[in-house]
């Protein structure tokens, strides 16, 4: 019973180890662009107003 278990366990770790081996998706390296980075400068515009702060009574 022992040995049984013992070889099911061993075999199906195998089955599992050459799935792996296998099935691991090969990726490829990609060659670098040469590209300028693109810099995006936002134009933020803050419009002055009248800044009326209420009383605190302190």
């Amino acid at each position: 019973m022992l040995f049984t278990i013992t070889i099911s366990l061993t075999v199906l770790v195998i089955i599992n180890l050459l799935l792996l081996k296998f099935s691991c998706n090969k990726t490829t390296k990609r060659t670098k662009v040469d590209k300028k980075p693109v810099v995006l400068t936002p134009q933020i515009t803050i419009s002055q107003g009248d800044e009326r702060l209420a009383p605190t009574g302190s």
